[in-house]
């Protein structure tokens, strides 16, 4: 269980944090830098759910409901590397259910789409613009987990790996049906538009 009774403590004034382990790493340490950016992309889906919680996007806004929590899961997932030790308790991992719901939510909201034809700029209804943003925030999070993994003596998931990957394809089908339901529709890259003949 979470307890915050106090919000600052002090511990960090010198530029490091524990990680879920208890040991101190440096504020700037990959691991922080990643579940750091995980956070950011939850932030960054609470701007979209202001745009989201109308009668129209129910469906989808239960869905981004799911995503915030789990993102939680994610970032409690990196903050405690399996080290091989006993923590005295099961640490939080990403299962695989969750991004098998993830895919199968990519591929219920895809279904009432038209094919693409065309790269997609980020646009249309707010919803849709945020989501993009969202996206972005999201696979930066996903290099700097696969980075961290990639360092020897780090230890990543294979859940989190996953999780991560479907969720930006799922932001990004969310933006399409989010302007597609909403009637803005999508706002397509005509390439050398603006180049002079």
């Amino acid at each position: 269980m979470v307890v915050l009774n106090r919000i600052y403590t002090r511990t960090g004034d010198a530029g490091d944090t524990a990680l879920g382990t208890g040991e101190r790493v440096s504020k700037a340490h990959l691991r922080i830098q990643a579940y750091g950016t995980v956070d950011e992309t939850n932030a960054t889906l609470g701007i979209v759910r202001l745009h989201t919680a109308t009668e129209d996007m129910r469906k989808l806004d239960a869905m981004l409901g799911r995503i915030q929590n789990e993102l939680f899961d994610l970032g409690a997932d990196l903050c405690v590397p399996d080290t091989g030790k006993d923590l005295g308790y099961e640490p939080l991992r990403i299962l695989p259910r969750q991004y098998e719901r993830i895919e199968a939510e990519i591929d219920e909201l895809n279904g009432d789409l038209a094919p693409l034809r065309s790269f997609v700029l980020p646009g249309g209804h707010p919803a849709a613009a945020h989501l993009h943003v969202t996206r972005t925030v999201c696979r930066r999070a996903e290099r700097l987990i696969v980075e961290l993994a990639a360092q020897p003596g780090e230890h990543v998931s294979d859940g989190a790996i996953a999780y991560v990957n479907r969720l930006s394809d799922f932001f990004f089908v969310a933006s399409r049906w989010t302007n597609a339901r909403s009637g803005a529709g999508d706002v397509l890259w005509v390439p050398g538009k603006t180049r002079q003949a």
